[in-house]
Protein backbone atom coordinates (compact mmCIF):
# COMPACT_ATOMS: atom_id res chain seq x y z
CA UNK A 1 0.00 0.00 0.00
CA UNK A 2 2.88 2.33 0.73
CA UNK A 3 4.31 1.86 -2.77
CA UNK A 4 0.89 2.48 -4.31
CA UNK A 5 0.41 5.57 -2.14
CA UNK A 6 3.81 6.92 -3.14
CA UNK A 7 3.06 6.35 -6.81
CA UNK A 8 -0.31 8.04 -6.54
CA UNK A 9 1.47 11.01 -4.99
CA UNK A 10 3.56 11.17 -8.16
CA UNK A 11 0.40 11.21 -10.25
CA UNK A 12 -1.06 13.91 -7.99
CA UNK A 13 2.06 16.02 -8.47
CA UNK A 14 1.75 15.72 -12.24
CA UNK A 15 -1.94 16.65 -12.04
CA UNK A 16 -1.03 19.72 -10.01
CA UNK A 17 1.45 20.75 -12.74
CA UNK A 18 -1.36 20.56 -15.29
CA UNK A 19 -4.05 22.38 -13.34
CA UNK A 20 -1.81 25.07 -11.88
CA UNK A 21 -1.06 26.38 -15.35
CA UNK A 22 -3.29 29.27 -16.49
CA UNK A 23 -3.21 27.71 -19.96
CA UNK A 24 -5.28 24.74 -18.75
CA UNK A 25 -8.07 27.01 -17.55
CA UNK A 26 -7.83 29.07 -20.73
CA UNK A 27 -8.32 25.83 -22.69
CA UNK A 28 -11.38 25.02 -20.61
CA UNK A 29 -12.76 28.51 -21.11
CA UNK A 30 -12.28 28.24 -24.88
CA UNK A 31 -14.04 24.88 -24.91
CA UNK A 32 -17.01 26.12 -22.93
CA UNK A 33 -17.32 29.34 -24.93
CA UNK A 34 -17.17 27.70 -28.36
CA UNK A 35 -19.53 24.87 -27.51
CA UNK A 36 -21.96 27.30 -25.88
CA UNK A 37 -21.94 29.67 -28.86
CA UNK A 38 -23.24 27.07 -31.31
CA UNK A 39 -26.47 25.99 -29.57
CA UNK A 40 -27.17 29.52 -28.31
CA UNK A 41 -26.85 30.89 -31.85
CA UNK A 42 -29.10 28.17 -33.24
CA UNK A 43 -31.62 28.74 -30.46
CA UNK A 44 -31.66 32.48 -31.15
CA UNK A 45 -32.41 32.13 -34.87
CA UNK A 46 -34.40 28.91 -35.26
CA UNK A 47 -38.17 29.15 -35.05
CA UNK A 48 -38.86 26.11 -32.91
CA UNK A 49 -39.30 22.41 -33.36
CA UNK A 50 -35.61 21.64 -33.64
CA UNK A 51 -34.37 18.56 -31.81
CA UNK A 52 -31.53 19.06 -29.32
CA UNK A 53 -29.50 16.35 -31.03
CA UNK A 54 -28.59 18.36 -34.13
CA UNK A 55 -26.69 21.11 -32.25
CA UNK A 56 -25.46 18.43 -29.84
CA UNK A 57 -23.88 16.58 -32.77
CA UNK A 58 -22.11 19.75 -33.91
CA UNK A 59 -20.90 20.36 -30.36
CA UNK A 60 -19.68 16.78 -30.09
CA UNK A 61 -17.54 17.09 -33.22
CA UNK A 62 -15.97 20.33 -32.02
CA UNK A 63 -15.46 19.08 -28.47
CA UNK A 64 -13.68 15.91 -29.55
CA UNK A 65 -11.27 17.78 -31.83
CA UNK A 66 -10.51 20.51 -29.27
CA UNK A 67 -10.06 18.14 -26.31
CA UNK A 68 -7.73 15.99 -28.42
CA UNK A 69 -5.70 19.02 -29.50
CA UNK A 70 -5.41 20.28 -25.91
CA UNK A 71 -4.38 16.83 -24.67
CA UNK A 72 -1.79 16.59 -27.45
CA UNK A 73 -0.33 19.97 -26.47
CA UNK A 74 0.03 18.86 -22.85
CA UNK A 75 1.47 15.46 -23.76
CA UNK A 76 3.95 17.02 -26.16
CA UNK A 77 5.36 19.22 -23.41
CA UNK A 78 5.10 16.74 -20.53
CA UNK A 79 8.50 15.17 -21.23
CA UNK A 80 10.05 17.48 -23.82
CA UNK A 81 9.35 20.45 -21.55
CA UNK A 82 11.20 18.81 -18.66
CA UNK A 83 14.24 18.32 -20.88
CA UNK A 84 14.19 21.82 -22.36
CA UNK A 85 13.85 23.47 -18.94
CA UNK A 86 16.38 21.16 -17.29
CA UNK A 87 13.95 20.04 -14.59
CA UNK A 88 14.24 16.42 -15.75
CA UNK A 89 17.48 16.13 -13.77
CA UNK A 90 15.71 17.20 -10.60
CA UNK A 91 13.03 14.56 -11.18
CA UNK A 92 15.52 11.77 -11.73
CA UNK A 93 17.45 12.37 -8.51
CA UNK A 94 14.32 11.57 -6.53
CA UNK A 95 13.88 8.03 -5.16
CA UNK A 96 11.61 6.87 -7.98
CA UNK A 97 12.44 4.81 -11.01
CA UNK A 98 12.28 6.34 -14.47
CA UNK A 99 9.43 4.02 -15.36
CA UNK A 100 7.32 5.27 -12.46
CA UNK A 101 8.07 8.90 -13.31
CA UNK A 102 7.07 8.40 -16.93
CA UNK A 103 3.98 6.38 -16.01
CA UNK A 104 2.81 9.08 -13.59
CA UNK A 105 3.03 11.68 -16.36
CA UNK A 106 1.18 9.43 -18.78
CA UNK A 107 -1.62 8.61 -16.34
CA UNK A 108 -2.03 12.30 -15.46
CA UNK A 109 -2.44 13.10 -19.17
CA UNK A 110 -5.05 10.39 -19.66
CA UNK A 111 -6.93 11.56 -16.56
CA UNK A 112 -6.92 15.10 -17.96
CA UNK A 113 -8.28 13.87 -21.29
CA UNK A 114 -10.91 11.70 -19.60
CA UNK A 115 -12.01 14.52 -17.31
CA UNK A 116 -12.36 16.98 -20.17
CA UNK A 117 -14.13 14.45 -22.41
CA UNK A 118 -16.66 13.45 -19.75
CA UNK A 119 -17.04 17.09 -18.73
CA UNK A 120 -17.80 18.16 -22.30
CA UNK A 121 -20.32 15.33 -22.67
CA UNK A 122 -22.17 16.52 -19.57
CA UNK A 123 -21.87 20.21 -20.57
CA UNK A 124 -23.12 19.67 -24.12
CA UNK A 125 -25.93 17.39 -23.01
CA UNK A 126 -27.10 19.71 -20.26
CA UNK A 127 -26.84 22.90 -22.32
CA UNK A 128 -28.69 21.54 -25.35
CA UNK A 129 -31.36 19.91 -23.20
CA UNK A 130 -31.87 23.22 -21.39
CA UNK A 131 -32.21 25.22 -24.62
CA UNK A 132 -34.18 22.81 -26.78
CA UNK A 133 -35.72 20.39 -24.29
CA UNK A 134 -34.60 16.81 -23.78
CA UNK A 135 -35.81 14.49 -26.53
CA UNK A 136 -35.46 10.85 -25.54
CA UNK A 137 -37.47 9.50 -28.47
CA UNK A 138 -35.10 10.58 -31.23
CA UNK A 139 -33.24 7.74 -32.97
CA UNK A 140 -30.11 7.60 -35.07
CA UNK A 141 -30.24 4.46 -37.14
CA UNK A 142 -31.03 1.51 -34.91
CA UNK A 143 -29.97 3.30 -31.72
CA UNK A 144 -31.50 5.95 -29.54
CA UNK A 145 -29.76 9.31 -29.93
CA UNK A 146 -28.38 9.16 -26.39
CA UNK A 147 -26.98 5.65 -26.88
CA UNK A 148 -25.49 6.68 -30.22
CA UNK A 149 -23.64 9.63 -28.76
CA UNK A 150 -22.48 7.76 -25.68
CA UNK A 151 -20.83 5.26 -28.02
CA UNK A 152 -19.45 8.15 -30.07
CA UNK A 153 -17.72 9.66 -27.04
CA UNK A 154 -16.38 6.25 -26.00
CA UNK A 155 -14.92 5.46 -29.43
CA UNK A 156 -13.55 8.98 -29.86
CA UNK A 157 -11.84 8.69 -26.47
CA UNK A 158 -10.12 5.48 -27.62
CA UNK A 159 -8.87 7.32 -30.70
CA UNK A 160 -7.76 10.21 -28.47
CA UNK A 161 -5.72 7.84 -26.30
CA UNK A 162 -3.89 6.52 -29.36
CA UNK A 163 -3.12 10.00 -30.70
CA UNK A 164 -2.01 11.29 -27.29
CA UNK A 165 0.22 8.23 -26.92
CA UNK A 166 1.84 9.03 -30.27
CA UNK A 167 2.43 12.60 -29.10
CA UNK A 168 3.87 11.29 -25.83
CA UNK A 169 6.17 8.96 -27.78
CA UNK A 170 7.48 11.73 -30.03
CA UNK A 171 7.93 14.07 -27.07
CA UNK A 172 9.96 11.43 -25.23
CA UNK A 173 12.02 10.11 -28.13
CA UNK A 174 12.83 13.38 -29.89
CA UNK A 175 12.44 15.74 -26.91
CA UNK A 176 10.61 18.12 -29.21
CA UNK A 177 7.22 19.45 -28.17
CA UNK A 178 6.68 21.21 -31.50
CA UNK A 179 7.31 18.06 -33.51
CA UNK A 180 5.00 16.04 -31.27
CA UNK A 181 2.21 18.61 -31.61
CA UNK A 182 2.63 18.99 -35.36
CA UNK A 183 2.65 15.30 -36.24
CA UNK A 184 -0.15 14.40 -33.83
CA UNK A 185 -2.48 17.15 -35.02
CA UNK A 186 -1.64 16.25 -38.62
CA UNK A 187 -2.69 12.68 -37.84
CA UNK A 188 -5.88 13.93 -36.19
CA UNK A 189 -6.94 16.30 -38.97
CA UNK A 190 -5.61 14.57 -42.09
CA UNK A 191 -5.93 10.96 -40.97
CA UNK A 192 -9.48 10.55 -42.28
CA UNK A 193 -8.52 11.92 -45.70
CA UNK A 194 -5.53 9.58 -45.89
CA UNK A 195 -7.80 6.73 -44.83
CA UNK A 196 -10.19 7.56 -47.66
CA UNK A 197 -7.40 7.54 -50.23
CA UNK A 198 -5.93 4.31 -48.92
CA UNK A 199 -9.34 2.64 -49.09
CA UNK A 200 -9.11 2.95 -52.88
CA UNK A 201 -6.05 0.68 -52.93
CA UNK A 202 -6.81 -2.96 -53.50
CA UNK A 203 -4.13 -4.34 -51.20
CA UNK A 204 -4.65 -6.63 -48.21
CA UNK A 205 -2.03 -4.83 -46.11
CA UNK A 206 -3.97 -1.54 -46.17
CA UNK A 207 -6.33 -2.74 -43.44
CA UNK A 208 -3.42 -3.08 -41.00
CA UNK A 209 -2.40 0.58 -41.25
CA UNK A 210 -3.03 2.88 -38.31
CA UNK A 211 -4.83 5.54 -40.33
CA UNK A 212 -7.64 3.31 -41.56
CA UNK A 213 -8.47 2.02 -38.08
CA UNK A 214 -8.58 5.26 -36.12
CA UNK A 215 -12.19 6.19 -36.88
CA UNK A 216 -14.15 3.72 -34.77
CA UNK A 217 -17.38 5.70 -35.02
CA UNK A 218 -18.08 4.11 -38.41
CA UNK A 219 -18.96 0.92 -36.52
CA UNK A 220 -21.66 2.48 -34.34
CA UNK A 221 -25.01 0.80 -34.80
CA UNK A 222 -23.55 -2.07 -36.77
CA UNK A 223 -21.90 0.14 -39.38
CA UNK A 224 -18.89 -0.88 -41.44
CA UNK A 225 -15.62 0.65 -42.55
CA UNK A 226 -14.67 1.57 -46.10
CA UNK A 227 -11.91 -1.04 -45.91
CA UNK A 228 -12.97 -4.55 -46.77
CA UNK A 229 -12.15 -7.19 -44.15
CA UNK A 230 -12.28 -4.87 -41.15
CA UNK A 231 -14.67 -4.84 -38.20
CA UNK A 232 -14.87 -3.18 -34.80
CA UNK A 233 -13.00 -6.05 -33.18
CA UNK A 234 -10.36 -6.03 -35.91
CA UNK A 235 -9.79 -2.26 -35.67
CA UNK A 236 -9.57 -2.42 -31.88
CA UNK A 237 -7.01 -5.23 -32.14
CA UNK A 238 -4.92 -3.26 -34.65
CA UNK A 239 -5.04 -0.13 -32.48
CA UNK A 240 -4.10 -2.21 -29.42
CA UNK A 241 -1.08 -3.63 -31.26
CA UNK A 242 0.10 -0.17 -32.31
CA UNK A 243 -0.56 1.13 -28.80
CA UNK A 244 1.65 -1.55 -27.22
CA UNK A 245 4.44 -0.80 -29.70
CA UNK A 246 4.23 2.95 -28.99
CA UNK A 247 4.28 2.44 -25.23
CA UNK A 248 7.17 -0.05 -25.30
CA UNK A 249 9.30 2.24 -27.48
CA UNK A 250 8.56 5.22 -25.23
CA UNK A 251 9.53 3.39 -22.05
CA UNK A 252 12.67 1.80 -23.51
CA UNK A 253 13.96 5.11 -24.89
CA UNK A 254 13.25 7.04 -21.70
CA UNK A 255 14.79 4.36 -19.49
CA UNK A 256 18.03 4.31 -21.47
CA UNK A 257 18.28 7.99 -22.37
CA UNK A 258 21.32 9.94 -21.20
CA UNK A 259 19.83 12.94 -19.45
CA UNK A 260 22.97 14.96 -20.02
CA UNK A 261 22.69 14.44 -23.79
Amino acid sequence: MSALSDFWQLVTNENMKIYRRPRTWIMLGVLLAITAAVPISIFAFEEGGLSMWMPFQVNTSMSVVLVTVFAVVLSAESVAGEFSSGTIKLLLIRPWSRSKLLLSKYIALLLFALLFMVGMLAWNLGLNALLFGYDGSNEMGSLSALNYFLQTYLFEFITLVVIVTISFLISTVFRSGGLAIGLSIFLLLIGSAISGMLSLLDYAWVKYLLFVNLDLTTYIGGGSSMIEGTSLGFSLAVLAAYYVVFVVITWIVFSKRDVAA
